[in-house]
C-alpha cells in the first residue's frame, strides 16, 4: 500500500520513514483498512509516534516542505506531524449512544456551550405554505423535516422572550395606563409593534394585598402576556417567501390567572350562534375581560391585526400564533378571533407547546371551518396537555353519534385541536427517566426534544445542536448528574457567569 506521505513530513524525517516503510507492510500495518484490530492499531501508532518524534541529522540536498517552530519540542513536532497525516480517518465512526455519551468532552463541551446553535436556515420560499400548515404538515413530522424543526423551535424562542418580557418587569400600575415595554427578541429581523394584556374577571380580598404588599403583582387583574412583532428585514422575508406577523403569549404566572385555569366549564362562545360550540369559561375570560386602562386580549390583537394588514396590503403575509401552557390555550382564542376580523384575512397557523385542551367538538369544528392550522407539540409525560375535561375518542358512526349527543349536554367533554408532534421526556439521554411534573412541561424542555426528535423509530437524534446551558439552569435536578457534574466544572452553574440568550 502507498502513503502519500512525502508533502506531510519535514525532509529530516523523510528518509527515516521511508527506510523502515517497508517493515510497517509486512506487519500488516494498521494503515491498511482491511486491518480492524483495535489493540494492533494502538499499537502501530505508537510506534510511529515515536520513529517520528526522533531527531536526525537533516539532508542539506533537501529542502523541508513544513518547517516547524524553532523554539518546539520534539515532542510537539510529533503530534503536528500526526495531525498532518490524518490518521484518525483510520477509526471506525462512532454509533449515535457513544456520541451522546459525556465521555466524548468535544461534543459535551458544544451542548454545554452558552453559544446557540441552530439547525440549517433554508429557504423556504415557495414551500412556506406547507410548513405554515396549509396540508396539517402531512409528510413533515414523522421523520421530523429539518425546516420544520428550525420554525418550531424559533417560535417556541418568541414564547421565552415574552416570558423574559413580563418576569422583568411584572408589575402594573392600577392608577394610569401602562408604558410601552422593551422586548429582547430571539431575532433581529422582527420588531414588536403591540404589548398584549390579559385581565381576569375575578379577584381577591383587598387583605391579601395588606399581608403580602411585595407580592402585589401576583394578585393583579391585569398583566402583560405577550406582544405582537413583524418581521421587518427583507432577507429574511425573502428566504421565508413571505412577511410574517407573529403574536407570542407566555403562560401561567400570576395568582389570578391559575384561578381562571379553574374554572374549566365549558360555556358558549359569544361571537357564535351555534350554541354547541364552547370553551373554557376561564379561558374566555382572560380572553375578553378588558382592564381599567388595557383593553381586553381580543380587541388588542385585533386592531393590531387590522392595522398590520392595512400596512402591508398587497404583500405576501402570514400570521403565526405561538404559545405556552396557557399562552397555548389562548392562542386558540386569537386564532378564532382574528381568522374573521377582516375581508382578507392570510393564513393563520398555531404553534402550542403544551397547550391543555380548550373546547368542545363544536369548537374544533369551528375552527376547521375557518381554515386555523393547528400544530400541537406535546410531550407524552405532560399532564397539563390532558386536562381539563374529559376526552373524546374515535369510534364507529353509532358510536360518535352518541358521543356528540354526550358532547352536547356535557359541560366537561373536550376535545384537542389540530395535529399533533408527540415528543417524550424518557427519550432525552440527557433527562431522568424519573422527571417531574414541572420538567415534562417546561418550554424549555419542550424546545430541547424537539430539537433532539427526529422520528418515532429514532425519537433523539445524536447531532442535536441546542445548548444544554439553559435546559440544566431551569431543570438541574431533572437533569442525569453526570451532566450536571460536567456543567459544574465547566462554571455554567455560576449565576454570575450565565445569562439567558433569547
Amino acid at each position: 500500500m502507498q502513503i502519500g506521505i512525502s508533502s506531510t513530513l519535514p525532509a529530516p524525517n523523510l528518509h527515516v520513514f521511508q527506510a523502515k516503510r517497508a517493515s510497517f507492510k509486512c506487519r500488516q500495518s494498521p494503515l491498511n483498512p482491511l486491518v480492524s484490530s483495535t489493540e494492533l492499531t494502538r499499537q502501530h501508532l505508537s510506534n510511529l509516534d515515536k520513529l517520528l518524534q526522533k531527531t536526525n541529522q537533516s539532508d542539506p540536498e533537501l529542502e523541508p516542505v513544513t518547517k516547524a517552530p524553532s523554539n518546539g519540542s520534539a515532542q510537539t513536532k510529533g503530534k503536528g506531524l500526526l495531525q498532518g497525516l490524518n490518521l484518525s480517518r483510520i477509526w471506525p465512526e462512532m454509533s449515535a449512544a457513544e456520541e451522546m455519551s459525556p465521555r466524548h468532552l468535544n461534543r459535551l463541551k458544544r451542548l454545554l456551550s452558552k453559544t446557540m446553535e441552530y439547525s440549517p436556515r433554508n429557504n423556504l420560499g415557495s414551500r412556506w405554505r406547507e410548513y405554515h400548515g396549509c396540508n396539517d404538515w402531512s409528510g413533515l413530522l414523522d421523520p421530523l423535516d429539518e425546516n420544520l424543526r428550525r420554525e418550531v423551535i424559533r417560535y417556541g424562542e418568541f414564547v421565552q422572550a415574552a416570558y423574559h418580557g413580563f418576569h422583568s418587569n411584572p408589575a402594573m400600575s392600577t392608577d394610569e395606563a401602562p408604558s410601552s415595554r422593551n422586548v429582547s427578541l430571539p431575532e433581529r429581523s422582527y420588531k414588536v409593534t403591540k404589548s398584549l394584556y390579559a385581565t381576569s374577571s375575578v379577584g381577591l380580598p383587598k387583605w391579601v394585598d395588606d399581608v403580602a404588599p411585595n407580592l402585589g403583582w401576583m394578585t393583579q387583574r391585569s398583566s402583560w402576556i405577550g406582544f405582537v412583532a413583524v418581521c421587518d428585514d427583507q432577507r429574511e422575508i425573502q428566504r421565508m417567501g413571505r412577511r410574517d406577523i407573529v403574536i407570542a403569549l407566555r403562560g401561567t404566572a400570576t395568582c389570578l390567572e391559575w384561578t381562571e385555569n379553574f374554572r374549566a366549564q365549558l360555556v358558549q362562545i359569544s361571537e357564535s350562534d351555534d350554541p354547541t360550540q364552547k370553551v373554557e369559561c376561564g379561558f374566555l375570560s382572560l380572553h375578553k375581560t378588558p382592564g381599567a386602562h388595557v383593553p381586553s386580549l381580543a380587541e388588542s390583537v385585533v386592531e393590531e391585526v387590522q392595522r398590520l394588514i392595512e400596512m402591508y396590503r398587497g404583500e405576501n403575509l402570514s400570521i403565526t400564533i405561538t404559545g405556552h401552557s396557557l399562552g397555548a390555550a389562548l392562542s386558540l382564542l386569537v386564532a378564532d378571533e382574528i381568522s374573521s376580523c377582516a375581508p382578507q384575512v392570510p393564513p393563520i397557523a398555531v404553534f402550542s407547546f403544551g397547550g391543555p385542551k380548550v373546547g368542545n367538538k363544536g369548537f374544533v369544528d369551528r375552527l376547521n371551518e375557518k381554515n386555523v392550522k393547528v400544530l400541537r407539540i406535546v410531550n407524552n409525560q405532560d399532564l397539563i396537555t390532558k386536562v381539563p375535561g374529559v376526552f373524546i375518542g374515535e369510534g364507529s358512526d353509532s358510536e360518535q353519534q352518541g358521543k356528540r349527543v354526550l358532547e352536547n349536554n356535557n359541560p366537561w367533554a373536550y376535545s384537542h385541536v389540530g395535529t399533533e408532534l408527540l415528543v417524550d421526556t424518557k427519550m432525552s439521554p440527557y433527562l431522568k427517566l424519573n422527571a417531574d411534573m414541572a420538567c415534562c412541561h417546561d418550554l424549555e424542555a419542550y424546545l430541547h426534544l424537539v430539537d433532539g426528535f427526529l422520528s418515532m423509530d429514532c425519537p433523539f437524534r445524536s447531532n442535536a445542536k441546542r445548548s444544554l446551558a439553559k435546559l440544566i439552569h431551569y431543570q438541574k435536578s431533572n437533569v442525569k448528574q453526570l451532566y450536571t457534574h460536567k456543567a459544574l466544572c465547566s462554571n455554567l452553574e455560576r449565576r454570575d457567569s450565565f445569562s439567558i440568550p433569547i
